[in-house]
């Protein structure tokens, strides 16, 4: 063993930092088919009115509101994709039907249940007024109005009303490549069966989901080996075509502990060790050509939380995200929080609703290998560090993993 050339650095500025030092990557354009969950790199800005024609709202007649009450000749007919290419004059209307161009001189719509039908005319209600059962041009966006900010992350709504304005593509920011590996002798590949003083590696798993999850494109490495210049080569490799290294394992301060010296080779170590439990090892560097390396540490809970606090965040950033935080909403704790002394921990917690409050209950031992206390877990609960607990019907934040 050998003491740590890093100093404890506080947890928010360790985040801090890491969201300073990791990049925005550059623009892609794509197509509309390809586009769910990206995030759009520049404002979406309306070139054209739309609806781009009066349309009708109801199935009915297009008449004139003057005529309102008389016997009207019906002209023709203005269904969807087949508009009637005559013009409404005093005492006519067309036959329309819902999503049809309003035709010229028409400047209302009957709904068909309130109008008398006889072989050739039409009688429609008195007191009508002018404008009503269409959608009008420009109702719902005029050339120059901002649709969508950058940053703004597409989905089913953000890609239909791109298509609705013509875009066949749009302008996203590129998705992080991420290799991700596994630090240890101790490790086995899961479904193989574990020798004596090694376990299955559960890690590399947990961490390809969450990836995943924050919109990285991962590259599933597989186990390095703890030995100094087969790991230099295996991590050289895999950086040529990554924009991130992602290690579990390998950054406390044992004799077998690689991944720090390996990072300090190949650019500079801005993070060595946070004042955060758990997670006290968490490894940040930067590289050559922008590219970034996040060393978890190797206890499941460990290298999940410091993903949450660090990780998932500098993704986020690359991706253009507006927002990079998961969501913090107030909770009641159901137990008294003990504190760590001079770390802020992140306590898991299952949450249940309370009338309009949330209310957090510990899913029981904290321990940093208990995968258990997170499997399940609705959210983390930040206990800041000190002698001072937060005891029970205490209200504080907590980062939503999920809701109830």
């Amino acid at each position: 063993m050998r003491a740590s050339a890093y100093p404890l650095i506080d947890a928010d500025v360790a985040a801090a930092l890491v969201l300073e030092r990791t990049p925005v990557l550059g623009v892609e354009r794509v197509v509309l088919a390809d586009a769910t969950g990206r995030v759009l790199a520049e404002d979406l800005v309306a070139q054209a009115p739309l609806p781009p024609f009066p349309s009708s709202a109801v199935d009915g007649y297009a008449v004139r509101a003057a005529d309102a009450g008389k016997p009207l000749r019906v002209l023709g007919e203005s269904a969807a994709g087949r508009p009637f290419e005559g013009r409404v004059t005093p005492g006519t209307a067309a036959r329309i039907l819902t999503g049809g161009v309003v035709p010229e001189g028409a400047d209302s719509v009957v709904m068909v249940e309130d109008v008398q039908l006889s072989i050739h005319h039409v009688t429609v209600p008195r007191g009508l007024a002018a404008g009503s059962n269409f959608h009008k041009v420009g109702a719902d966006l005029q050339p120059g109005d901002l649709i969508l900010r950058a940053g703004t992350q597409l989905g089913a709504a953000e890609i239909g009303i791109a298509a609705a304005t013509g875009r066949a593509e749009v302008p996203v920011h590129r998705r992080p490549g991420v290799a991700l590996m596994s630090t240890g002798d101790e490790l086995v590949e899961v479904g193989k069966t574990p020798g004596r003083g090694q376990i299955p590696d559960s890690n590399r798993w947990a961490l390809l989901a969450a990836l995943r999850e924050a919109g990285a494109d991962v590259r599933v490495l597989g186990i390095a080996p703890d030995e100094a210049n087969a790991l230099r080569g295996f991590v050289t490799e895999a950086l040529a075509r990554a924009d991130a290294l992602v290690t579990s394992g390998g950054v406390s301060v044992g004799t077998h502990d690689l991944v720090k010296p390996l990072l300090e080779s190949l650019g500079t170590v801005h993070v060595g060790r946070v004042k955060l439990k758990p997670g006290k090892p968490f490894t940040f560097a930067t590289l050559e050509r922008g590219r970034v390396a996040f060393g978890l540490p190797g206890f499941p809970v460990s290298s999940l939380v410091t993903f949450e606090v660090f990780v998932r965040p500098a993704l986020r950033k690359m991706q253009g995200f507006a927002q990079l935080q998961r969501p913090v909403l107030p909770v009641r704790l159901a137990y008294d929080a003990k504190p760590t002394a001079e770390r802020t921990e992140y306590q898991r917690v299952t949450l249940r609703r309370e009338g309009r409050e949330l209310v957090a209950e510990t899913t029981g031992s904290q321990s940093s290998s208990r995968l258990m206390s997170l499997a399940g877990a609705h959210a983390l609960v930040r206990v800041p560090s000190g002698d001072q607990g937060l005891s029970a019907g205490s209200v504080v934040e907590a980062m939503i993993l999920s809701l109830p």
